[in-house]
C-alpha cells in the first residue's frame, strides 16, 4: 500500500499530503472487491510496519485515527461480502488501546466459517520480528520438553508464524522495488510485480493486468 503520502501531495498539495492515507484506506475496499470478483482466496495488506513507528509523531497519530475509522468501514464491507479479517501484528504493545480494540472487533465480528475471502491486515508488523517470535515459541517448547531440538525444522518454524500460507503474488506500488521487512519467510517463491502508480491511483485495469502478468509466469520452484 505504498505511495499514500506522495498521492496526497500530488492530489491535494504538499501541505495536505497526509490526506492521502484516507484515500489509501478507501482503495483497500475496492481492491477487496476486485479480489472477490477474480476468485482470490486470500489477500494481505501491509498497512503499517514496525519501522513506520519512526515517522513523525503527528503522522503516526493521524494514522492511528485513520485505522480506527477504516476498521468501521472494513467491518461493514466485510459483513456484506462475508470477508474474514485476520490481523498480523508483531508489536501490539505500541498500538493505542482504541486501535487494538477496533482490530479485535474486526477479527471477532468477521470470523466466518464460510468466508468468501480472507483479508490479512499487517499492522505494526515486521517479518524479522515475526520470525524471531516464532523461534522463541519453538525454544520455549523445547525447554518445556514438548519437542526435541532436533525436531525444529522449516515446517515447525513455518507453523509458528503469524501467516502460514505463502503468498503466490506480491504487488508493490509507487515505484518501490524492495520487500521492506514484509513476509520474508513466506515469500521465498512468491512472484513479484512492481507498479509505478501510487496505491490510491490503482485502477481495476491495473489489477487485471497484474493477474494477466502472473498467469504468464512459469513457477518452477527451483526445478
Amino acid at each position: 500500500m505504498d505511495g499514500n503520502r506522495r498521492f496526497g501531495a500530488k492530489r491535494f498539495g504538499p501541505a495536505r499530503r497526509l490526506e492521502g492515507h484516507a484515500a489509501g484506506g478507501r482503495k483497500l475496499g475496492e481492491v477487496v472487491d476486485w479480489c472477490l470478483r477474480a476468485g482470490v482466496a486470500e489477500v494481505t495488506a501491509f498497512a503499517f510496519s514496525t519501522e513506520n513507528w519512526h515517522r513523525d509523531s503527528a503522522e503516526v497519530a493521524l494514522l492511528m485515527r485513520t485505522f480506527v475509522d477504516q476498521c468501521s468501514e472494513i467491518l461493514k464491507h466485510a459483513r456484506e461480502k462475508r470477508v474474514r479479517c485476520d490481523v498480523l501484528c508483531t508489536d501490539a504493545t505500541r498500538l493505542p488501546a482504541d486501535v487494538r480494540a477496533a482490530l479485535e472487533t474486526l477479527e471477532t465480528e468477521t470470523a466466518f466459517a464460510d468466508a468468501a475471502l480472507t483479508l490479512h491486515l499487517a499492522v505494526s508488523y515486521g517479518a524479522r520480528g515475526e520470525i524471531a517470535r516464532a523461534a522463541r515459541k519453538l525454544a520455549e517448547r523445547v525447554a518445556a520438553g514438548e519437542m526435541d531440538a532436533g525436531d525444529v525444522d522449516e515446517a515447525s518454524l513455518g507453523a509458528a508464524l503469524a501467516l502460514r500460507s505463502p503468498p503466490d503474488l506480491l504487488v508493490r506500488t509507487s515505484g518501490e522495488r524492495r520487500l521492506s521487512n514484509f513476509l520474508l519467510w513466506q515469500m521465498a517463491y512468491t512472484e513479484l510485480v512492481f507498479l509505478d502508480k501510487h496505491w490510491p491511483e490503482l485502477a481495476e485495469d491495473d489489477f487485471d493486468a497484474v493477474l494477466d502478468e502472473y498467469a504468464r509466469r512459469q513457477r518452477r520452484y527451483g526445478k
